[in-house]
C-alpha cells in the first residue's frame, strides 16, 4: 500500500510572530508552529511529553528549543527529543512554505 501525503495549509508566514508559539488543530491532532528569527518553521506535538503535559505553543523559544512551561523541559524543535537529563520525545511534523502559506506535511 501507498501511503498518500497530505500538504494542509495551516498559516501565513508573514502571520507569524518570530519566537512565539502558534497553536493549529488538525483534526484531534494539536500542533504548535514555532518561526525562529532566521525565517525558519518548525511543527511540533503540543503538549510536553512529562506526565502533567505542558502546551508548548505557550513555551519560551530559544534557538531551535522550546522550554517546556510547566517543568522547563528543553524539546529540540527539529526533532522532538528533549534534552537531557530529562528524557522523552514529541512527534514533529514536516513543514513547507510556499507563497507566505505555511503547510504541515501528514
Amino acid at each position: 500500500m501507498i501511503a498518500t501525503i497530505t500538504s494542509i495549509p495551516v498559516a501565513h508566514l508573514s502571520n507569524l510572530k518570530v519566537r512565539v508559539g502558534y497553536e493549529i488543530k488538525i483534526d484531534e491532532t494539536e500542533i504548535a508552529l514555532f518561526k525562529l528569527s532566521n525565517g525558519e518553521v518548525y511543527a511540533i506535538e503540543n503538549r510536553s511529553p512529562h506526565p502533567k503535559g505542558g502546551v508548548l505553543s505557550e513555551g519560551l523559544v530559544s534557538g531551535q528549543f522550546v522550554y517546556c512551561p510547566v517543568y522547563d523541559w528543553k524539546i529540540s524543535l527539529v526533532d522532538g527529543k528533549v534534552q537531557a537529563p530529562d528524557v522523552g520525545q514529541v512527534r514533529t511534523f514536516q513543514v513547507e512554505v510556499k507563497d507566505d502559506i505555511v503547510f504541515i506535511i501528514l
